[in-house]
């Protein structure tokens, strides 16, 4: 056997060579998964671009034989949902605070704070993560038409204000990985606990915050059900009631219904795409004591 084919017969049999291997079955693996979970997404946006009567075609076509890019402009004008955006952005903007203002408060509480009685009222909180939200749709609707809440968003904000379990599961888990000794130094100082958890434990846990703020934003931003429930009045619609316009008794305008759908999607794909650093962080629980 010639040197050059020795050689080559090694570099077949090395570990840089599997290595390699590996890592492009990965990679190929990833693209065609990757392909899949992007597929809907993709039909979402041929179907914005084609008029209905080649949506209503068989078989479907793949790409769009003309290009209807005035379907985003005729979107826009079948509604008032310049109206229905700024609804949806007043709801968002105060769920997100009440989320992180509310759910890190209690998460300090139970994370650095002892109490008698601390493991098992944690563990009550949890336990309410089991409890499906179907359960508790028709008594809360009972509580808040006594309330006199119904056609508000009282119901879609408050909620926010008083914890949510997996927000404090999530935040105390972050928050015990940080030195209990900044804590003792604070003390030393004369801080409380308020001073300590708004002043040290939330720029430290940056990340996890943010984690719950994105969580909080697109729970907010999409949720369907509880403007259906609570709101009647028009003028107080939220994009996701909003576009239920296209959708008539006997027919749907699927090709507006993508393209309105599309433009309410991408903010939260914008969203998650310059925070996803901060969002991977914030799943890593070890991250708070690097800070």
């Amino acid at each position: 056997m010639s040197t050059a084919a020795q050689t080559k017969e090694n570099y077949f049999k090395s570990a840089n060579f599997k290595k390699k291997t590996g890592q492009t079955i990965v990679l190929i693996i990833l693209i065609l998964g990757s392909l899949l979970i992007l597929s809907p997404i993709w039909w979402m946006i041929a179907t914005s671009l084609k008029d209905m009567k080649e949506i209503m075609t068989y078989p479907p076509t793949f790409l769009p034989k003309e290009w209807h890019w005035e379907n985003y402009l005729i979107t826009l004008q079948k509604g008032p949902f310049l109206q229905y955006t700024l609804n949806t952005l007043f709801i968002t903007f105060f769920v997100v605070i009440g989320n992180v203002v509310a759910n890190s408060f209690i998460a300090y509480g139970f994370a650095k704070i002892h109490f008698k009685g601390r493991n098992v009222l944690f563990a009550c909180v949890l336990a309410t993560m089991m409890i499906p939200g179907f359960v508790t749709l028709v008594p809360q609707y009972v509580i808040y038409a006594k309330l006199g809440w119904l056609n508000t968003y009282l119901p879609l904000i408050l909620p926010a204000f008083f914890g949510s379990a997996f927000n404090i599961f999530l935040l105390r888990q972050f928050f015990l990985t940080i030195p209990n000794e900044l804590i003792e130094a604070a003390k030393i100082d004369g801080a409380n606990h308020l001073y300590i958890w708004w002043k040290i434990f939330i720029p430290l846990a940056k990340p996890a915050i943010a984690t719950v703020a994105i969580f909080s934003f697109n729970g907010a931003w999409n949720d369907f059900l509880g403007p259906l429930l609570y709101i009647n009045d028009e003028s107080l619609y939220t994009l996701q009631l909003g576009l239920q316009i296209f959708k008539g008794q006997n027919d749907t305008q699927w090709n507006f219904l993508m393209a309105g759908s599309l433009m309410v999607l991408l903010p939260v794909i914008t969203i998650f795409f310059f925070f996803q650093r901060y969002f991977i962080e914030g799943m890593n629980l070890t991250a708070g004591s690097k800070g």
